[in-house]
């Protein structure tokens, strides 16, 4: 057949007798075959040219959209004993229910009646501060009446302190006085005694001069006792004055001494009033932290310590709840290649796992079975996968969100990007070239 050899075969043999020669022999062209090859890759040319929605495709799980709706661990802030559950997994509690008791594992706080004893010793030393503050108040009375004594002892010394300086000064004048009367005396003995020589004077009238100079002489020496009599007690007034003030400051400064004792012990019993009022008010928190409560309302999932009797340490997990009024939301991961492409704001498509969907990726329009989101958050850190964390919550223009729905539950989800012809996608992808960038209309309003 592909004549190589020299020698042919259709020489020796009649080939058209066999059918199949007879049918790759013929040269009739299939008309109605090339058409259809004709139409076929028109229509893959205009295919190509069709318009094809970018999509950043990723996989997450359902989640809350606030913190607080996430399922939560209860744990104790003390160390303690399970005594009794009040209830079971998968019941719903309303916030603030009880959902076990425990008792103290501790000895300090083995004591029944330890509130009961704490607060008989607070309101012991309060008594205390009291008894301190009464005293404090009595000694400012005392100081008070000291010092009003002193200023009237004083005032009293000092007035007897001028008649001393009053009676020394008289006695002084009658000392000068009396010199004076002795001089005069003097004078008329010595007249006298003159006059008496002459004959002119009795010896009578010279005894009687020469008794009154004895009598001044005397009187001048009474006199000069009395002025040195006035002066001692001149001095015995000073030193008393001086021995009242500091008689005074000794007693107000004992005074003060023991009232500020009693302000050190008042300040110091406040001191441990208030740490009794710490410590009370401790215990008795403590004592509420043995009932396990509901931080909020939600179903019981499961119990991380279970039975009667177990023990456990501060900070362990007691329950898992989840809270019943939640806003669900979908969290999920893209690429960093990816992630200038994604804006706040921007529409995605869910779709979530156990309900039945029919995706074309660049026909959003045409899916079946799949729910509106908008982004709410994108993290600024990469996480621990290598991609970043996106957030998405429901579109309230869209149809809402499946009921049945749980937290945890995997979704896929297609974030939209521009419109391109599907041949210039198929280029993309062959060089693995990213989307195109572009700015959603919002931030551009935003930011003109």
């Amino acid at each position: 057949m592909l004549n190589i050899s020299e020698n042919n075969i259709q020489e020796q043999i009649d080939l058209t007798q066999y059918k199949s020669i007879q049918q790759v022999g013929r040269k009739i062209y299939y008309k109605k075959f090339n058409r259809i090859m004709k139409y076929a890759f028109a229509f893959v040319i205009l295919f190509l040219f069709l318009p094809w929605t970018q999509t950043i495709h990723s996989s997450g799980f359902v989640t809350t959209l606030r913190p607080e709706q996430r399922p939560q661990t209860i744990q104790s802030a003390i160390a303690g004993k399970i005594e009794k559950w009040f209830v079971r997994e998968g019941d719903f509690v309303q916030k603030g229910d009880t959902i076990l008791f425990i008792s103290e594992v501790k000895d300090d706080y083995f004591d029944p009646n330890l509130l009961e004893r704490t607060e008989s010793q607070l309101k012991a030393k309060t008594l205390s501060v009291e008894s301190y503050e009464e005293k404090v108040k009595a000694l400012d009375k005392q100081i008070v009446a000291l010092s009003r004594e002193r200023i009237l002892k004083l005032e009293q010394t000092r007035n007897k302190l001028l008649q001393a300086k009053l009676k020394v000064k008289t006695d002084s004048i009658d000392f000068e006085a009396s010199k004076t009367m002795l001089s005069i005396a003097n004078k008329q003995y010595e007249r006298t005694l003159s006059l008496q020589k002459d004959g002119l004077k009795s010896t009578a009238d010279l005894e009687e001069k020469r008794l009154k100079q004895q009598e001044t002489q005397a009187k001048i020496v009474s006199q000069e006792n009395k002025l040195l009599s006035s002066k001692n007690e001149l001095i015995n007034a000073e030193i008393e004055l001086s021995s009242i003030e500091a008689a005074y400051i000794d007693k107000i400064s004992k005074a003060m001494s023991e009232k500020y004792s009693a302000l050190s012990s008042q300040y110091d019993t406040e001191a441990q009033v208030n740490k009794l009022q710490n410590q009370f008010t401790n215990y008795e928190i403590r004592s509420g932290m043995r009932y396990i409560a509901a931080p909020q309302s939600g179903y019981i999932n499961k119990a991380l310590q279970s039975g009667i009797g177990e023990t456990f340490k501060e900070g362990a997990q007691i329950v898992s709840i989840m809270p019943s009024d939640i806003e669900f939301g979908v969290e999920t991961y893209v690429s960093p290649i990816d992630l200038p492409l994604l804006h706040v704001g921007e529409e995605v498509r869910i779709f979530f796992d156990g309900w039945p969907a029919i995706v074309f990726r660049g026909w959003p329009n045409v899916s079946y079975g799949t729910y509106g989101g908008k982004i709410v958050a994108i993290e600024t850190y990469i996480s621990s996968n290598g991609k970043y964390r996106i957030l998405i919550a429901p579109d309230n223009t869209d149809n809402p969100w499946p009921k049945a729905i749980r937290a945890g539950s995997g979704a896929q989800t297609m974030a939209m990007l521009n419109d391109v012809p599907i041949f210039y996608e198929i280029w993309r992808k062959i060089n693995a070239f990213p989307p195109d960038f572009y700015q959603p209309a919002s931030n551009e309003k935003n930011k003109k």
